[in-house]
């Protein structure tokens, strides 16, 4: 079901996340107060209530947004603790994420999975070894990198998450980002959307140009996607050529 915000709950959003405007290449992105959000709710009533609900808790939590968290730590004691939303309760830990804190790209997903949340990391099992098959077809590894999810909580199913749960972790998102100050962002999966609040499918996103914050931002399959369906893997391929080129395009303007 697609539901659009009414204007009040979005501008209170706004002032609790401090949103910026986002930005393609081509065109003026629209900023998240004029977002059109997709929901797996039953009703518009009960998204609505989610999203009061994360709202509140986010305002009692005193969130980022509103008391920046300058340091790491201070961030991940943050996210450790959250019980922002009720993806707390299925946790066994909060994932903030894994990687080199001065890496040149971050990689991006959805959520976490049983086997990470089991594991301690992200991109744990099959999964992870695919991923790291793929960092080694273009000279990176996990060391190079960082990689982390929108929502630092494992679903309790196989669902998409709801929007009440995305904007619960949208400030952790946003200011794991400006800690790490990456030259390139490679979105995954489910993960697209939200970060360029746009409801377009992959596909018709795959191989244009978009920002983050003024970061390029390359738009792929995540590995789980690849597993699934074999023959997309020629894609993702492609995605890391652009990529590779990307970091080097960069590297060269510095």
């Amino acid at each position: 079901m697609v539901g659009v915000m009414d204007e009040k709950t979005r501008q209170q959003y706004l002032k609790i996340l401090g949103v910026s405007v986002w930005q393609s290449k081509t065109s003026v992105l629209p900023t998240r107060d004029k977002l059109a959000v997709v929901t797996e709710t039953a009703t518009e009533d009960v998204a609505l209530v989610k999203e009061e609900k994360c709202l509140a808790a986010a305002d009692d939590n005193a969130n980022i947004a509103a008391s920046p968290m300058n340091t790491w730590q201070d961030l991940q004691d943050s996210i450790q603790n959250c019980q922002r939303c009720e993806l707390y309760q299925y946790r066994q830990q909060a994932l903030m994420g894994d990687g080199n804190l001065q890496a040149d790209v971050v990689f991006i997903g959805e959520a976490p999975d049983d086997i990470d949340d089991k594991a301690g990391h992200i991109l744990a099992g099959q999964a992870g070894e695919l991923f790291d098959a793929m960092l080694k077809a273009i000279n990176l590894d996990r060391q190079k990198i960082y990689v982390l999810n929108m929502l630092k909580c494992k679903l309790p199913d196989t669902r998409t998450p709801h929007t009440s749960e995305l904007l619960c972790c949208d400030d952790y998102l946003q200011q794991q980002i400006k800690l790490l100050e990456p030259k390139v962002i490679y979105a995954m999966g489910n993960a697209v959307q939200h970060l360029l609040l746009t409801q377009q499918p992959l596909a018709a996103l795959r191989r244009r140009a978009h920002y983050y914050n003024g970061i390029p931002l390359i738009v792929s399959l995540s590995p789980l996607q690849l597993l699934q369906t074999p023959e997309h893997k020629r894609k993702a391929w492609q995605d890391l050529l652009e990529l590779k080129k990307t970091l080097a395009l960069h590297s060269d303007s510095h």
